[in-house]
């Protein structure tokens, strides 16, 4: 007994030093002209994602830019932001992280990446009201089965994110898909920063 007591003291102390340096989820703050949203960026599971993220955050890339598009309503729906292809803030696309690979899913307050193709993603990211498993890799469906990246969530602030969804939309704006969900007066994220845990 004392003997496997031991035994086990010893493997918890052997692996206590690893669980402790994981990686912990980064907070950031999009603070935005209709309040502060904040997030848990996953960077141990979504790692290429997160990084190309969180350097958006760090050089202000996502300062000054927009939530410009809102699909659905009330609880189900998803908000869409950031740099809109602009050159002087983009920077170059990233590979495909499906979540199938990362084991995180767009669940209440998933943010994941806006693409077209699979590592087409650069920095428009939206963040998802209700459950929207459509949007995760499907390995068993035909074509382009991907789905989007999911690489952080809302620890603060579904209220603001409910806001903007809610917001009115423009009958004419947009194009294709996106007629009828784009923002008639778009809100601004005027700082993303880290911030403390």
């Amino acid at each position: 007994m004392i003997r496997s007591l031991a035994l086990w003291l010893a493997v918890f102390l052997t692996l206590s030093p690893a669980l402790a340096q994981a990686p912990a989820d980064v907070r950031v703050a999009l603070d935005t002209a209709a309040g502060r949203i904040v997030i848990a960026v996953h960077a141990d599971k979504a790692p290429v994602t997160a990084a190309n993220f969180l350097a958006y955050v760090d050089q202000k890339r996502l300062d000054g830019t927009v939530f410009y598009r809102g699909v659905g309503a009330a609880d189900y729906g998803f908000v869409q932001g950031g740099a809109q292809n602009d050159p002087k803030r983009i920077r170059p696309p990233i590979k495909h992280e499906p979540t199938s690979q990362t084991g995180l899913t767009h669940d209440e307050g998933a943010l994941s990446m806006a693409r077209y193709a699979p590592g087409s993603a650069t920095g428009d990211f939206f963040i998802v009201l209700g459950k929207m498993p459509a949007m995760d890799a499907q390995p068993d469906a035909p074509g382009d089965n991907q789905g989007f990246a999911v690489f952080a969530h809302v620890v603060e602030g579904m209220d603001v994110v409910k806001t903007i969804l809610a917001a009115p939309k423009s009958a004419t704006a947009g194009e294709g898909v996106m007629k009828g969900q784009m923002l008639e007066a778009p809100v601004k994220i005027l700082t993303a920063r880290r911030v403390p845990r």
